[in-house]
């Protein structure tokens, strides 16, 4: 049985862990931190876990982590790179959540999160997180920064043309739209339900932290003599729960067949338990994916003229976040992928 810890379990990342691991049968949740609710029983503040967990939260203490087998930190930006160190050094391995190590390049980290890094060197060494690239690191991996929920659903739909070299990677242009639950468990004005129901808008349009991490996540993939990839990224906030849509769109650069393009991504993802390539003509709901690690794709070619079009969802808390981190925890323990991960969407 696997020892767990969860660091910050007080927000959605927290109880969307506590959720999928209450049920996973080789892992169990031994410690559980929150620094402003020791004490409290977390079937007290999370009613919908009575019966589950017989547990307190308590603060982060180095030992009582060290004693775990994994930790995962589900804390805000700037958190994990001041504890983690020291876990390093005991040999645990951690699962971050946060953005704190997802970018090799540390000066661009600091511009995007406005403060310094406190441990670059680490930031060099995890292994990112996104398993239909990355699984053979992750599996030897002590340190693995878990994709952001944006990131996850816009590179699992423009990896299989940018790899196959068909697309023009210079004017990539992605339109995604995710539940209030993307800003996470806070008091803000303007996502409480008076500001936010009936309503749908962007926000950062002229640049939001996650755009670094998707282009590094592209280029990654990316044939070596190709041209770096560029990407327009406009976020939107949609007046609903959970869930991201990303409509995806790029220039052609081959005379494949719309029947072609949909082979090239059921090829890609095949094998990949995760990844589900929908139909040829199918639009892929949010809806379809809730409370899933799984993600949804289609391709089309619109009026077969040189715009091709990906339409991508997940569920920003669960691939987009907790279960894609419990499916990385899975890889790096030799368990089966998918263990405690299999239930289906959630519907209505």
């Amino acid at each position: 049985m696997i020892k767990v810890a969860i660091v910050g379990g007080t927000g959605y990342t927290g109880v969307e862990l506590l959720r999928l691991l209450a049920t996973h049968p080789q892992a169990e949740v031994t410690v559980i931190t929150s620094r402003s609710l020791r004490g409290t029983p977390v079937a007290e503040l999370f009613s919908s876990l009575r019966g589950h967990y017989d547990l307190d939260f308590c603060e982060p203490d180095i030992e009582q982590l060290s004693a775990c087998d994994v930790v995962f930190f589900a804390t805000p930006h700037g958190v994990a790179q001041a504890q983690v160190p020291a876990l390093i050094e005991r040999g645990v391995r951690v699962i971050d959540l946060s953005a704190d190590f997802r970018l090799k390049d540390i000066s661009t980290w600091e511009q995007w999160y406005g403060q310094e890094h406190a441990a670059p060197s680490l930031a060099q060494e995890a292994v990112y997180g996104l398993p239909e690239v990355n699984r053979a690191e992750i599996v030897g991996a002590q340190l693995v920064a878990c994709p952001g929920c944006y990131p996850t659903a816009i590179q699992l739909g423009w990896i299989p043309l940018l790899e196959a070299g068909v697309v023009e990677p210079a004017g990539l242009i992605a339109s995604a739209a995710s539940g209030a639950s993307g800003a996470g468990r806070q008091g803000k004005t303007d996502l409480i339900l008076a500001e936010n129901s009936d309503n749908f808008r962007a926000y950062s349009a002229t640049g939001h932290r996650h755009l670094p991490e998707i282009e590094q996540g592209l280029r990654q993939v990316q044939p070596h003599d190709a041209s770096p990839a560029q990407v327009t990224f406009v976020p939107h906030l949609l007046p609903m729960i959970r869930g991201i849509h990303a409509t995806l769109f790029a220039k052609s650069q081959t005379d494949m067949s719309p029947l072609e393009l949909q082979q090239l991504f059921e090829n890609r993802y095949k094998n990949e338990p995760c990844v589900d390539v929908l139909p040829a003509g199918s639009h892929p709901q949010t809806r379809s994916v809730r409370g899933t690690n799984m993600c949804r794709i289609s391709v089309m070619q619109p009026q077969d003229r040189d715009t091709l079009l990906v339409m991508s969802v997940i569920d920003n808390l669960a691939k987009g976040a907790s279960a894609q981190a419990i499916q990385n925890m899975n890889i790096m323990f030799g368990l089966t992928e998918t263990l405690g991960l299999e239930s289906p969407a959630l519907l209505p």
